[in-house]
């Protein structure tokens, strides 16, 4: 069973970043997660507009841009026009007044649209938006920081975000405190990918292509 791996770049060593992209690219990467934060929807400042464009200049790979910004809408073809068809955009829907317009200009910009779900926020308060993004980014995590806990009550989520994701037709994605055993375990249950940060791939003092195909070779449950 197939699944991807997708590198946080927050998490990067930013004293080179070219050759963090290159290495990740070589080691097997699927692709590049670049958190947008505005310190106002978080309570914290990540990569920046110039960070993802110097990213999407760099590699051949796709991006998925995870904003967590207040009311994207004000902003969205920024990062429209600096991504590719293939990337994607993910907006949280409690940050938007009205989200499926904002998801109907990404749709339009030839982007994957795609929703991120807080730990606080149910599936249920954004089952119609189920209908029209191709990607759900369940947060494991509260947003904000690399380097968090794991919130076991996420299990239920994502258990019935997988009872519906056929007939809704999307896919969804694991973000935060990810290890190995959150893969093996979910990857098998239909997970399609996985976001990389520090708990697993970044800081480890390994070349980052051993970690990868140590993820990719592993038994699954």
């Amino acid at each position: 069973m197939g699944f991807e791996l997708m590198a946080s770049m927050m998490c990067a060593n930013y004293g080179n970043l070219e050759k963090e992209v290159r290495d990740l690219e070589e080691g097997g990467i699927d692709s590049f997660h670049i958190d947008i934060m505005d310190g106002r929807y978080v309570p914290n400042f990540a990569m920046s507009l110039n960070d993802l464009r110097f990213i999407r200049s760099a590699t051949s790979k796709p991006l998925d841009v995870h904003l967590m910004v207040e009311h994207p809408i004000n902003t969205i073809e920024l990062f429209t026009r600096a991504l590719r068809p293939g990337d994607t955009i993910y907006i949280h829907p409690e940050a938007e007044y009205h989200p499926s317009t904002t998801l109907q200009k990404i749709i339009d910009a030839g982007i994957t649209p795609g929703i991120a779900l807080n730990p606080g926020t149910s599936v249920d308060n954004s089952r119609m938006l189920l209908t029209i993004v191709k990607k759900v980014l369940v947060m494991s995590v509260n947003p904000g920081n690399a380097g968090q806990m794991f919130l076991p009550y996420i299990r239920e989520k994502y258990e019935e975000l997988l009872a519906i994701k056929q007939e809704k037709e999307f896919e969804i994605y694991w973000d935060g405190a990810c290890g190995l055993d959150k893969i093996k375990t979910y990857a098998p249950m239909g997970v399609k990918g996985f976001v990389l940060g520090t708990t697993l791939l970044f800081g480890k003092n390994r070349p980052y292509k051993e970690t990868l195909d140590e993820i990719r070779s592993m038994e699954l449950d």
